[in-house]
């Protein structure tokens, strides 16, 4: 898969607007956006649908964590939406993420990917709600949870990306957020990474937000993105 197949930009935006004109800009530069919560709940499905009308993938980014018909209903919706991928929470169980990929087997393009432990969260935060152990133990904790529960692939930072690669099937998807440029702030994720290094680590995609959305220049922001 080339690089540029393999990059996908946030498009954490709180208006139709600014999203739109962040894909008009990069135009045939990126094919691949994830849309999450934010800029779902103000602006609606249609944003969806616009863009894959518009020949791009989705990844939705919904994080879902709640009882599993509930689970199944939101990814039969996201099927229905022309996503290529969506997000269970693996803190949610065996049962909600399996409830998951049987709602998913409907859509032969839908993937649906468990988050672990959002980048944001150090193992102070995970102690603060009952996990013991360093972060890394309880990704791939949940990562292998997830591969039992038939989930095709997980989300996780680009420092345990090396780990969950040895650990998980060759064909598992591993998507890794808060990719950074050498010199840029991590923002809010505590757990950062480039994304040549979790490229290198065996991350089959990265996501990649403010760092190219709010560059002067978007379609030089990426391809700087590119080649680090």
């Amino acid at each position: 898969m080339e690089t540029a197949g393999r990059i996908i930009v946030a498009l954490d935006h709180d208006n139709r607007e600014d999203a739109r004109r962040v894909v008009d800009t990069l135009g045939a530069e990126c094919r691949f956006y994830k849309v999450g919560l934010e800029l779902l709940t103000t602006v609606g499905p249609d944003v969806v649908r616009e863009l894959v009308a518009r020949g791009n993938d989705v990844f939705l980014d919904l994080k879902l964590f709640e009882i599993p018909h509930s689970v199944a209903g939101a990814v039969r919706a996201a099927g229905r939406l022309g996503v290529s991928m969506v997000t269970v929470h693996g803190m949610g169980g065996a049962g909600i993420m399996a409830a998951a990929v049987d709602a998913a087997r409907d859509f032969p393009r839908l993937r649906v990917l468990a988050l672990t432990v959002v980048t944001s969260m150090t193992d102070a935060d995970l102690a603060d709600v009952g996990v013991a152990g360093p972060t890394g133990g309880q990704v791939l904790r949940l990562a292998r949870l997830a591969e039992r529960a038939g989930c095709h692939g997980v989300i996780a930072s680009a420092g345990e990306v090396a780990a969950l690669r040895a650990s998980l099937p060759d064909d598992a998807l591993i998507v890794t957020p808060g990719v950074t440029v050498p010199g840029d702030a991590p923002g809010d994720h505590a757990r950062s990474g480039t994304p040549a290094a979790a490229f290198a680590a065996g991350a089959s995609h990265v996501v990649v937000g403010r760092a190219v959305t709010r560059a002067a220049d978007p379609v030089a922001a990426l391809r700087r993105l590119r080649s680090h």
